[in-house]
């Protein structure tokens, strides 16, 4: 503490032994740097890692894991029903049983950032495309288009990774009530190849 003397009682104010003994635990434990360190890891979600971003993504609704999108692989109908042939898919390349995606922190930080906005958003088109912009800003072009006719399209003029992929589907978007919401990638991606057939 600052002040470590106001807290000592009157009558023992002017004990040497205990306010040697005080002010030396004051000094060994001084709650400054735990504080501010508290403050940095947990407390400040532009600066907050690990644990402390799990907090705030506990706090607003969102896990760190998703599910990313398998892409399908190179194979024959007889061997793989579901299999992709010349132009479509990739060998296999030893990828993990799980589709599972751990998110870096910055990249949670901004899936954060962008369910606590949709929690506040004002229901426009311009809070919509602000909240693209803090998710995908930097990948490219993205923005909401309002058809007139009770739809929305998010335009995306990028080739979204995997983990783009799972945080669009990730139902952090928002999207008005009673309002259906379609995609539309450049270049094209096949949407339910890589999103599946649940992503409306």
């Amino acid at each position: 503490m600052l002040n470590v003397s106001e807290t000592i009682l009157a009558q023992f104010a002017n004990s040497p032994s205990l306010r040697t003994i005080i002010e030396g635990f004051n000094q060994a434990i001084d709650p400054r740097e735990l504080t501010d360190a508290w403050y940095d890891s947990v407390w400040n979600p532009q600066t907050a890692v690990g644990w402390g971003l799990d907090v705030w993504g506990r706090i607003v609704g969102v896990s760190r894991v998703l599910q990313v999108a398998n892409i399908g692989f190179f194979g024959f109908s007889e061997g793989a029903p579901d299999s992709l042939t010349f132009g479509e898919g990739v060998f296999y390349n030893g990828s993990g049983a799980s589709s599972n995606f751990s998110l870096t922190d910055d990249a949670f930080r901004r899936l954060i950032f962008a369910k606590a906005a949709a929690n506040i958003w004002n229901g426009s088109i311009t809070g919509l495309n602000a909240i693209l912009m803090l998710l995908f800003g930097d990948k490219g072009q993205c923005y909401v288009s309002d058809n007139q006719d009770m739809t929305l399209t998010y335009v995306f003029e990028f080739s979204p990774t995997g983990v783009d992929r799972s945080i669009i589907g990730s139902g952090v978007l928002p999207r008005p009530c009673g309002v259906s919401v379609n995609y539309i990638f450049i270049p094209a991606i096949d949407y339910d190849t890589d999103f599946g057939p649940d992503i409306q």
